[in-house]
């Protein structure tokens, strides 16, 4: 069985001294075991500030001051982006109707009308780089819908504002 969580002295974490004695973190306060670095930068280089997210980008996620991607942050100051619509949309004649002509291609010819319904099927995908901090990071995002491709290059190109 699990003990409650009490939150009566804050959320901040306790010390582990334990026992009812335990004293909580002030905010701000330096806390045991930390090192100090400068704003935006750890022991593993540039680390990313906490904010809300800007933007989804596949499996990209851009932050106000960065890049989060799998292989680490990268600073979204400097940032060199590219897209590449790699997407293709073919129109075809559906089986419906296909199915309709041959059922009412007797009556009349009327039936060769049927031939008209078409459909936009789009395949592919949308390619997007980013160059930031020595490092490069691609992914590449499914192209579900003829729109997808300019929707994407108009969100990097508001990227590429941000990352001036």
């Amino acid at each position: 069985m699990t003990q409650p969580i009490d939150l009566s002295k804050g959320p901040y974490p306790t010390r582990p001294t334990g026992g009812h004695d335990a004293q909580p973190y002030a905010p701000g306060a330096p806390q045991p075991g930390l090192q100090a670095y400068a704003p935006g930068y750890g022991p593993q280089g540039f680390q990313p500030q906490q904010g809300a997210p800007l933007l989804y980008l596949g499996d990209m996620t851009v932050m106000p001051d960065a890049v989060l991607t799998p292989s680490g942050p990268l600073p979204l100051k400097g940032a060199m982006w590219s897209v590449t619509d790699m997407s293709r949309t073919d129109r075809t004649i559906t089986t419906a109707g296909v199915v309709l002509t041959c059922v009412f291609v007797w009556f009349c010819l009327l039936g060769l009308l049927f031939l008209l319904m078409r459909e936009d099927t789009t395949t592919g995908f949308v390619q997007v780089t980013v160059t930031s901090g020595g490092r490069t990071h691609t992914t590449l995002i499914p192209a579900t819908s003829p729109q997808a491709g300019p929707a994407i290059v108009q969100q990097v190109n508001w990227l590429r504002s941000l990352s001036m």
